[in-house]
């Protein structure tokens, strides 16, 4: 060996041992020390510009790929983020939303060397058994999607001190990092869109109320009633939980206490999807008899007939968001109880699409 090797930048390249470029062999190309390798493959700021060059260009000789796993160990760092969805599977696979937010989470994150594991919740077994899988820290942060307000999920990551960004808080004074779309402005939207048409009696089948997103919904339809100068009749309002089952429910319910009613704000389009099919089996033609306006934007609403007007949440920019505060939160050393002042809470803007159901 002439002391200049031929560059390779394939993950097959081979070492003076034989086997695997080391850590070593790349800091002796570099001219530097083990540590100085390390620190640069690991971006930290203590290294010159001259010494970051050489290293990358002896690593990028050799093909050095790192070991991840034994630099995992090192920072006692797993390399994984748990997305936890406290939701039985069957919900988890019929709405839009999950898979959405799934994809701009598998996004962000691929773009990293974190692996994503996917755990459902939805049962007291699944919790305690993921509670058992958290206390052992085999993961360096936790996603938690559709969190309601009794969750006992968020008040654990605190106390095992891994940590946790949630799809929306659970109450207006919110201590985790959560990003979330403008629930009550997205709703006002949608109410304000109806009333333009003419609409004067607008219904709502609602969320579960134990999820502070649908509390926002129902204040945002409230607020956009009451500012146009009509009264909030609460005979309009029927509680949902975001399922087709349940917006067929709270349709038949709303059309026999108020069958002069003339639109409906569905909490999800979900739930306007079953709506919809419960306003056809009572020969009420939309929107000519009932207008109907959903939320999410999902590919429901444009499949349905007649297509329907909805609520854009960009729940893919969601998941992404939610992957950025982890990875800062997981960066940052200190103990969660420490880092209150810091904690963000993000909300994205919602935008009314409008189609032929309104």
């Amino acid at each position: 060996m002439d002391g200049k090797a031929e560059p390779m930048a394939s993950h097959g390249a081979r070492g003076r041992s034989g086997g695997r470029p080391t850590l070593e062999e790349v800091a002796a190309r570099a001219g530097v020390g083990r540590g100085t390798v390390s620190r640069v493959i690991n971006g930290s700021p203590r290294v010159s510009d001259a010494t970051r060059a050489a290293v990358e260009a002896a690593v990028a000789e050799l093909g050095y790929v790192p070991n991840t796993a034994a630099r995992a160990l090192a920072a006692n760092r797993t390399d994984a983020i748990a997305l936890v969805v406290p939701e039985p599977e069957t919900r988890f696979f019929a709405e839009p939303y999950f898979s959405d937010m799934l994809k701009g989470v598998g996004a962000e994150l691929s773009e990293t060397e974190m692996q994503l594991l996917l755990i459902f919740a939805g049962s007291d077994r699944e919790r305690r058994r993921l509670a058992q899988y958290l206390a052992a820290h085999r993961v360096d942060g936790v996603l938690l999607v559709s969190v309601h307000a009794d969750d006992p999920l968020p008040d654990l990551l605190s106390q095992l001190d891994i940590p946790a960004v949630i799809s929306g808080p659970r109450s207006a004074g919110e201590t985790l990092p959560s990003v979330d779309s403008d629930n009550y402005g997205g709703a006002r939207q949608a109410v304000e869109h109806l009333l333009s048409r003419g609409r004067r009696r607008v219904a709502h089948i609602t969320g579960r109320l134990d999820v502070y997103g649908a509390q926002r919904r129902i204040d945002g339809y409230r607020d956009a009633l009451s500012d146009a100068g009509h009264g909030v009749d609460e005979a309009l309002i029927e509680q949902g939980d975001f399922s087709e089952e349940g917006g067929s429910r709270a349709m038949a319910a709303l059309l026999e206490r108020r069958p002069d009613l003339d639109a409906v704000f569905a909490a999800s389009d979900v739930t306007a999807a079953g709506a919809r099919q419960a306003l056809r089996e009572a020969g009420r033609r939309i929107p000519d008899d009932v207008a109907l306006v959903g939320y999410d934007d999902s590919a429901i609403a444009r499949h349905l007939d007649p297509p329907l007007t909805s609520v854009r949440q960009p729940i893919e920019e969601m998941g992404r968001r939610m992957i950025d505060l982890l990875l800062t939160e997981v960066a940052d050393r200190r103990p969660l109880a420490s880092r209150g002042l810091d904690r963000r809470q993000v909300v994205l803007a919602t935008e009314l699409v409008p189609r032929s159901s309104s």
